[in-house]
C-alpha cells in the first residue's frame, strides 16, 4: 500500500548520485552534501546535487578546451 503524500515525511527528497559515462567523475551523496570524486580522489564538496553536477560539467568542458589541438601535438 502506498502512502498518499509520502513526500511530506522527508523535507529533502532523496537525490541519487551522478557518474559520467567514462566513470572518471562522480557526485556521491554524503549526508546533506555531495562529494565530487575524480579518478578515485575526493576533490570537492558541493551543497546541492545541481551544484555538484555543474561543477563536474564545468571541469569536463575546461579539460576539453585544454586538450584541443596545439602545435606541440604535430611536432
Amino acid at each position: 500500500m502506498e502512502l498518499p503524500n509520502s513526500g511530506i515525511f522527508d523535507p529533502v527528497p532523496y537525490q541519487p548520485g551522478y557518474v559520467t559515462k567514462d566513470g572518471a567523475w562522480a557526485a556521491v551523496p554524503w549526508g546533506n552534501k555531495f562529494v565530487i570524486i575524480h579518478n578515485g580522489e575526493q576533490i570537492h564538496t558541493s551543497i546541492t546535487y545541481k551544484s555538484a553536477r555543474d561543477y563536474i560539467e564545468k571541469k569536463l568542458k575546461s579539460s576539453k578546451k585544454k586538450s584541443s589541438s596545439t602545435l606541440e601535438q604535430f611536432l
